[in-house]
Protein backbone atom coordinates (compact mmCIF):
# COMPACT_ATOMS: atom_id res chain seq x y z
CA UNK A 1 0.00 0.00 0.00
CA UNK A 2 1.79 3.08 -1.28
CA UNK A 3 -0.01 5.51 1.01
CA UNK A 4 0.78 3.53 4.16
CA UNK A 5 3.89 5.62 5.11
CA UNK A 6 1.83 8.82 4.86
CA UNK A 7 -0.99 7.32 6.92
CA UNK A 8 1.45 6.14 9.59
CA UNK A 9 3.19 9.52 9.77
CA UNK A 10 -0.16 11.32 9.99
CA UNK A 11 -1.26 9.07 12.86
CA UNK A 12 1.98 9.84 14.69
CA UNK A 13 1.57 13.60 14.26
CA UNK A 14 -2.00 13.46 15.58
CA UNK A 15 -0.96 11.22 18.48
CA UNK A 16 1.98 13.50 19.29
CA UNK A 17 -0.22 16.61 19.35
CA UNK A 18 -2.83 14.97 21.59
CA UNK A 19 -0.26 13.74 24.10
CA UNK A 20 1.62 17.05 24.02
CA UNK A 21 -1.36 18.53 25.86
CA UNK A 22 -0.71 18.79 29.59
CA UNK A 23 2.00 16.13 30.10
CA UNK A 24 3.01 15.22 33.65
CA UNK A 25 6.29 17.15 33.43
CA UNK A 26 6.87 19.48 30.48
CA UNK A 27 10.67 19.58 30.85
CA UNK A 28 10.97 15.79 30.93
CA UNK A 29 8.46 15.49 28.09
CA UNK A 30 10.53 17.82 25.91
CA UNK A 31 13.86 16.16 26.73
CA UNK A 32 12.58 12.65 25.95
CA UNK A 33 10.45 13.47 22.90
CA UNK A 34 13.19 15.44 21.15
CA UNK A 35 15.22 12.34 20.17
CA UNK A 36 12.05 10.56 19.02
CA UNK A 37 11.09 13.48 16.78
CA UNK A 38 14.63 13.43 15.36
CA UNK A 39 14.30 9.68 14.74
CA UNK A 40 11.02 10.21 12.90
CA UNK A 41 12.53 12.98 10.78
CA UNK A 42 15.51 10.74 10.03
CA UNK A 43 13.26 7.88 8.94
CA UNK A 44 11.25 10.22 6.71
CA UNK A 45 14.43 11.60 5.12
CA UNK A 46 15.89 8.14 4.48
CA UNK A 47 12.56 6.88 3.13
CA UNK A 48 12.29 9.78 0.68
CA UNK A 49 15.94 10.19 -0.33
CA UNK A 50 17.69 6.86 0.16
CA UNK A 51 15.52 3.80 0.60
CA UNK A 52 11.82 3.01 0.58
CA UNK A 53 11.36 1.01 3.74
CA UNK A 54 8.97 -1.92 3.57
CA UNK A 55 5.65 -1.52 5.36
CA UNK A 56 6.79 -4.17 7.84
CA UNK A 57 9.90 -2.16 8.70
CA UNK A 58 7.83 0.98 9.16
CA UNK A 59 5.39 -0.82 11.44
CA UNK A 60 8.20 -2.26 13.53
CA UNK A 61 9.92 1.13 13.87
CA UNK A 62 6.60 2.76 14.78
CA UNK A 63 6.31 0.68 17.94
CA UNK A 64 9.10 2.59 19.67
CA UNK A 65 7.83 5.94 18.42
CA UNK A 66 4.26 5.47 19.68
CA UNK A 67 5.24 3.79 22.95
CA UNK A 68 7.83 6.46 23.69
CA UNK A 69 5.31 9.21 22.96
CA UNK A 70 2.88 7.52 25.36
CA UNK A 71 5.19 6.98 28.28
CA UNK A 72 6.58 10.51 28.30
CA UNK A 73 3.12 12.01 28.51
CA UNK A 74 2.71 10.14 31.79
CA UNK A 75 6.39 9.30 32.69
CA UNK A 76 7.49 5.68 33.10
CA UNK A 77 5.96 4.77 36.43
CA UNK A 78 2.65 6.55 35.77
CA UNK A 79 1.70 4.92 32.47
CA UNK A 80 -1.67 3.15 32.99
CA UNK A 81 -0.33 -0.39 33.10
CA UNK A 82 -1.87 -1.64 36.34
CA UNK A 83 -3.55 -4.61 34.69
CA UNK A 84 -0.23 -6.21 33.74
CA UNK A 85 1.45 -5.13 36.98
CA UNK A 86 -1.29 -6.73 39.08
CA UNK A 87 -1.68 -9.78 36.84
CA UNK A 88 1.95 -10.82 37.31
CA UNK A 89 2.30 -9.30 40.78
CA UNK A 90 5.16 -7.05 39.70
CA UNK A 91 6.70 -4.63 42.19
CA UNK A 92 7.12 -1.92 39.53
CA UNK A 93 5.51 -0.69 36.33
CA UNK A 94 7.23 -2.61 33.51
CA UNK A 95 5.84 -0.57 30.63
CA UNK A 96 9.30 0.90 30.13
CA UNK A 97 10.87 -2.54 29.84
CA UNK A 98 8.38 -3.53 27.15
CA UNK A 99 9.06 -0.26 25.37
CA UNK A 100 12.77 -1.05 25.43
CA UNK A 101 12.03 -4.31 23.67
CA UNK A 102 10.71 -2.22 20.77
CA UNK A 103 14.18 -0.73 20.18
CA UNK A 104 15.37 -4.00 18.68
CA UNK A 105 12.83 -3.63 15.85
CA UNK A 106 15.20 -1.09 14.31
CA UNK A 107 17.69 -3.87 13.63
CA UNK A 108 15.26 -5.13 11.00
CA UNK A 109 15.23 -1.78 9.18
CA UNK A 110 19.02 -1.45 9.38
CA UNK A 111 19.50 -4.89 7.87
CA UNK A 112 16.89 -4.17 5.20
CA UNK A 113 18.71 -0.96 4.23
CA UNK A 114 22.10 -2.70 4.13
CA UNK A 115 20.74 -5.51 1.98
CA UNK A 116 18.96 -3.17 -0.43
CA UNK A 117 22.07 -1.00 -0.86
CA UNK A 118 24.35 -4.06 -1.11
CA UNK A 119 26.51 -2.52 1.60
CA UNK A 120 27.98 -5.88 2.63
CA UNK A 121 28.81 -9.19 1.01
CA UNK A 122 29.00 -11.19 4.22
CA UNK A 123 26.10 -12.85 6.00
CA UNK A 124 27.94 -12.56 9.30
CA UNK A 125 28.30 -8.79 9.01
CA UNK A 126 24.71 -8.41 7.80
CA UNK A 127 23.59 -10.32 10.88
CA UNK A 128 25.93 -8.77 13.45
CA UNK A 129 26.12 -5.11 12.42
CA UNK A 130 22.47 -4.29 13.29
CA UNK A 131 22.85 -6.10 16.62
CA UNK A 132 26.01 -4.18 17.50
CA UNK A 133 24.32 -0.95 16.40
CA UNK A 134 21.36 -1.55 18.73
CA UNK A 135 23.65 -2.46 21.63
CA UNK A 136 25.71 0.70 21.03
CA UNK A 137 22.74 3.05 20.71
CA UNK A 138 21.13 1.55 23.82
CA UNK A 139 24.34 2.00 25.82
CA UNK A 140 24.96 5.56 24.65
CA UNK A 141 21.34 6.50 25.37
CA UNK A 142 21.61 5.18 28.93
CA UNK A 143 24.71 7.35 29.40
CA UNK A 144 22.83 10.38 28.05
CA UNK A 145 19.96 9.65 30.44
CA UNK A 146 22.40 9.49 33.34
CA UNK A 147 24.06 12.76 32.27
CA UNK A 148 20.73 14.59 31.96
CA UNK A 149 19.47 13.18 35.24
CA UNK A 150 22.66 14.30 37.01
CA UNK A 151 22.01 17.89 35.92
CA UNK A 152 18.24 17.96 36.53
CA UNK A 153 16.12 18.64 39.58
CA UNK A 154 15.37 15.69 41.86
CA UNK A 155 11.80 15.10 40.63
CA UNK A 156 12.85 15.42 37.00
CA UNK A 157 15.76 13.05 37.67
CA UNK A 158 13.43 10.38 39.01
CA UNK A 159 10.90 10.85 36.21
CA UNK A 160 13.50 10.96 33.45
CA UNK A 161 15.41 7.84 34.45
CA UNK A 162 12.26 5.87 35.15
CA UNK A 163 14.33 3.34 37.10
CA UNK A 164 11.72 3.14 39.85
CA UNK A 165 14.56 2.52 42.33
CA UNK A 166 15.97 -0.47 40.45
CA UNK A 167 19.76 -0.01 40.66
CA UNK A 168 20.23 -2.37 37.69
CA UNK A 169 17.63 -0.67 35.50
CA UNK A 170 20.10 0.67 32.91
CA UNK A 171 21.82 -2.70 32.53
CA UNK A 172 18.49 -4.51 32.18
CA UNK A 173 17.36 -1.99 29.55
CA UNK A 174 20.51 -2.49 27.50
CA UNK A 175 20.22 -6.27 27.80
CA UNK A 176 16.59 -6.15 26.67
CA UNK A 177 17.55 -4.06 23.64
CA UNK A 178 20.44 -6.30 22.66
CA UNK A 179 18.94 -9.74 23.21
CA UNK A 180 15.81 -8.97 21.24
CA UNK A 181 17.93 -7.44 18.48
CA UNK A 182 19.33 -10.95 18.02
CA UNK A 183 15.79 -12.30 17.76
CA UNK A 184 14.71 -9.75 15.16
CA UNK A 185 17.77 -10.51 13.04
CA UNK A 186 16.83 -14.17 13.03
CA UNK A 187 13.37 -13.07 11.89
CA UNK A 188 14.91 -10.91 9.18
CA UNK A 189 17.00 -13.77 7.86
CA UNK A 190 13.98 -16.09 7.80
CA UNK A 191 11.80 -13.60 5.91
CA UNK A 192 14.52 -12.54 3.47
CA UNK A 193 16.45 -15.77 2.96
CA UNK A 194 15.98 -15.74 -0.83
CA UNK A 195 17.31 -12.18 -1.22
CA UNK A 196 20.17 -12.92 1.13
CA UNK A 197 21.19 -15.98 -0.89
CA UNK A 198 21.29 -13.93 -4.11
CA UNK A 199 23.04 -10.81 -2.85
CA UNK A 200 25.24 -12.03 -0.01
CA UNK A 201 27.91 -14.71 -0.08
Amino acid sequence: MKKFPIILLTLYIIYFIVLAINPYDRAVWFAENLPIVLIVLGIVWIHIKKHKFSNLSLILMAFLVFMHTTWWHFTFERVPFDFITNLFNFERNHFDRIAHFSVWFYGFAIAELMLAKKSVNSKSILFLFPIFTIFTVASVYEIIEWWYAATAWWEQWIAFLGSQWDVWDAQKDMLADGLWAIFVMILFFVLNRDKIKKLVK
